[in-house]
């Protein structure tokens, strides 16, 4: 029998046979399951500091998987109430329909207007009105890696507008180990050094995989405290996903899925094996 969860849609049969309401390990970027870890804890608090200290540009680089999204997500999340936020998850635009998303997220009345100057001057009034009222503005750029240079270009002539005290637009830019690629070619140099605070993402450690995975079971309903994982399954998804987060949640949820298909109620080493012979990019053999 499925597992209530408030009357959405239905718990699949695997998740149900656990006692979870939800699926622990989905890749979508959902901040409910966020854990702390020492990467991300430091990742936020830069970007706390950051914003706070009221400066331009502010990087956050990560490889693929290793949480950017989510940590943006935290991150707009702490500054609800506290400062005007934009948030452009698709920044391959050119710089005319990157004024046009950033007018939309603030809500501007565009009017059909697809002229840069008068977006610009546009976007540089609204600034102006929540310097006055003494807001704080926030654009969270996510993928950055694929803005064009002269997008990248757009947003640093945006954030020339400030006052005696502080700059009237802050800039984060999430992004793959590309986008300091994009940042050393000479013609952008100006933008480079306007990036004050800037953090790499890493992956995560041993000690931190079982307190991650306790974790995420027990926000999606485990009665037992999320120990299903075996200290050697644990010890397998480790090195299975070289700590990567999306690669541990792929690799957890098909191992939940093992374990039902041979009605097992833990984890074992055998079913992460199983997981990591069918998932591109996991590690897999000689640890075993």
């Amino acid at each position: 029998m499925a597992v209530s969860n408030g009357g959405a849609v239905p718990v699949p049969p695997y998740l149900a046979h656990f006692g979870l309401r939800e699926a622990p390990f989905s890749l979508t970027p959902d901040t409910q399951f966020a854990f702390g870890t020492r990467a991300h804890q430091e990742a936020v608090n830069t970007l706390l500091v950051a914003v706070n200290s009221g400066e331009g540009f502010v990087k956050i680089v990560g490889e693929v998987g290793t949480g950017k999204t989510l940590l943006c997500r935290r991150l707009l999340n702490a500054l609800k109430g506290k400062a005007v936020t934009a948030y452009v998850p698709n920044p391959n635009l050119t710089p005319t329909e990157l004024l046009v998303a950033l007018a939309e997220e603030f809500q501007l009345p565009l009017e059909g207007n697809d002229n840069a100057h008068l977006l610009t001057k546009l976007l540089n009034d609204a600034l102006l009105e929540f310097a006055r009222l003494g807001k704080g503005v926030v654009v969270c750029i996510d993928e950055a890696q694929a803005l064009p240079r002269d997008s990248l270009e757009t947003l640093r002539l945006l954030s020339n507008l400030e006052t005696e005290k502080r700059k009237l637009l802050q800039i984060v830019l999430f992004g793959q180990p590309e986008l300091d690629s994009h940042l050393s070619d000479p013609a952008i140099r100006q933008l480079k050094q306007r990036i004050t605070f800037h953090y790499r993402l890493g992956e995560l450690l041993p000690e931190e995989i079982p307190l991650y995975v306790a974790h995420r079971m027990r926000v999606a309903g485990a009665s037992t405290g999320g120990n299903l994982f075996t200290d050697r399954a644990l010890g397998a998804l480790y090195k299975s996903s070289r700590g990567t987060p999306r690669l541990v949640n792929i690799l957890a949820n098909k191992a939940l899925m093992a374990a039902y298909g041979e009605g097992s109620r833990l984890v074992k080493p055998g079913h992460v094996k199983a997981a990591a012979r069918d998932t591109e990019g996991a590690r897999t053999g000689f640890w075993w």
